[in-house]
């Protein structure tokens, strides 16, 4: 029997207000078992992707609540004053170290979908000291954002875990301003494998299943009007299935080219 749409993005939310019951009661990484993204005894996902440096700087439990595939912080080309977007922000982590990366002119923004990481995460900003972060409940299929509004997008392995990934690129495009970047970390397959073998690899909740295919990627990214696109394999998760850097950026706003009017005696 084939699980459908809402019961899989429900298996995900249950999973996530999981994790984030367990690090708020101080009971460990979250998902215990291993069937999160990050939650398996593994330095390919989760907290030791990040600096010494960076850890330091987080509550303990912004740390703990990481789940992810790669630090997209450290990929993403944060500037100064930058409005950035973390999508499945969970308990934080990347939103707080952003908002100090683009310092009290910047904005960083978190969207999830489960109450409890948005709770942990607005607990963890306050300890953290940041007040330039604005935390929104919402599914990443349809961003609770303005068009045009934000300079940068991020997301820490959790596209993969999208039941709609072509209205997730979609929408990345739509908020994302003219010349806009898209620096994220995911689980991305090779392209040899077929959606079956990678659900042999792992389950969907476990951000296996539901990863796309090197190629499905750059041909979503191009079909929802980014350019530059770049999916980097950095370390295998699974056999065939790769911790992946994936950036893009939508088109610059063009000047017009003005063509004087014939007779307008405007030369010679």
């Amino acid at each position: 029997m084939s699980t459908t749409t809402d019961e899989l993005r429900a298996q995900v939310e249950r999973r996530y207000a999981e994790a984030a019951r367990e690090v708020a009661a101080g009971s460990g990484g979250g998902c215990g078992g291993g069937s999160c993204c990050g939650a398996a005894e593994s330095t390919d996902f989760g907290e030791e992707l990040y600096s010494g440096d960076q850890r330091s700087e987080l509550p303990e439990s912004a740390v703990r609540a990481s789940l992810g595939c790669g630090n997209p912080t450290a990929v993403a080309d944060l500037r100064p004053g930058d409005v950035v977007l973390d999508l499945g922000s969970g308990g934080g982590i990347d939103v707080i170290l952003s908002a100090k990366r683009v310092g009290p002119t910047g904005t960083a923004y978190g969207l999830d979908m489960t109450d409890g990481m948005l709770a942990l995460a607005q607990r963890n900003a306050r300890e953290a000291g940041v007040a330039n972060v604005h935390f929104l409940k919402g599914v990443i299929e349809a961003i609770p954002l303005p068009a045009d509004s934000v300079d940068v997008v991020i997301s820490n392995c959790v596209v993969n875990l999208s039941v709609d990934k072509a209205a997730v690129l979609t929408e990345i495009a739509r908020v994302l301003r003219p010349g806009g970047r898209l620096g994220i970390s995911d689980v991305v397959a090779e392209d040899r494998l077929t959606p079956a073998e990678r659900a042999e690899r792992g389950s969907f909740v476990g951000c296996i299943a539901g990863a796309l295919s090197k190629a499905e990627y750059e041909t979503g990214l191009q079909a929802a009007g980014l350019e530059d696109v770049s999916v980097e394999f950095t370390h295998e998760v699974a056999d065939g299935m790769h911790g992946a850097i994936v950036k893009a950026r939508t088109p610059r706003d063009t000047e017009p080219i003005r063509v004087a009017e014939a007779g307008s005696g405007g030369c010679c």
